[in-house]
């Protein structure tokens, strides 16, 4: 199942759980220090939150998350057919998960991900360098964009990439 991803930037992280756990009447899926993720079966959507302080309200970026990396090499496969460049990233470890992702930007300067979760992260390898993980500084970073904001915020915020070796 694919489902929409959509990311949202919001000031008090407890106050932002509390109310999504309300509204979509489920408990967040996954919950680090700044960071919670839910994932809705009705209407089926990843809703993704960073506690980014100043940023209330905005998007932080939107995508979209695939069942298997058959799904997510098949749409990067048809977006470069249609002529979009993208941001591949492999093996990477972003938002407490290893994922297989890409990005495209849309003509406004949206950001949208497609990506699969391949396995959960233990919290202490987010946001650090590795020998054998890609990694971008998400957790440390949180109030300058985040890992999953895109390379552009990552960049921006000091993010380190490491090659993956398996």
């Amino acid at each position: 199942m694919s489902r929409v991803q959509l990311a949202l930037n919001v000031d008090d992280i407890d106050a932002a759980v509390d109310f999504y756990s309300t509204l979509f009447d489920t408990e967040p899926a996954k919950r680090r220090p700044g960071y919670a993720n839910f994932a809705v079966e009705n209407p089926p959507l990843k809703l993704v939150l960073f506690e980014n302080a100043g940023a209330t309200g905005t998007l932080n970026h939107v995508g979209v998350e695939r069942s298997s990396m058959e799904e997510v090499q098949a749409e990067a496969d048809r977006l470069e057919a249609a002529g979009l460049t993208l941001d591949v990233e492999g093996d990477v470890v972003c938002c407490y998960a290893r994922q297989d992702k890409h990005w495209v930007t849309g003509p406004d300067g949206q950001r949208w991900e497609n990506y699969v979760v391949l396995a959960d992260a233990h919290p202490e390898l987010e946001g650090k360098a590795s020998a054998e993980l890609t990694q971008l500084e998400c957790a440390d970073d949180a109030a300058a964009g985040g890992c999953c904001a895109g390379f552009e915020n990552a960049d921006r915020a000091g993010a380190e990439r490491v090659e993956v070796t398996r």
